[in-house]
C-alpha cells in the first residue's frame, strides 16, 4: 500500500432524513474519482451517540 500524500476529504451531509441520496451521490463521486485513477475510501460516522436516529423528527 502506498502512503496518501496529499489527502483530500469530502463530506457528505443531509441530516437525518432517509431517502435525500446521500448514499448515491457518495457512491457516484467515489466511482467518478476512482475512474480518475484515484484511490478512494469512504467511511460513514454515526455521531448519534445513545440515540435511536429513527425517534428524532427531522421537522
Amino acid at each position: 500500500m502506498s502512503e496518501a500524500k496529499n489527502p483530500k476529504y469530502i463530506f457528505v451531509v443531509g441530516g437525518v432524513m432517509s431517502g435525500v441520496g446521500k448514499g448515491v451521490t457518495t457512491a457516484s463521486l467515489g466511482t467518478i474519482f476512482k475512474a480518475k485513477g484515484l484511490d478512494v475510501t469512504a467511511l460513514k460516522a454515526d455521531p448519534y451517540v445513545n440515540v435511536d436516529a429513527g425517534t428524532m423528527n427531522p421537522t
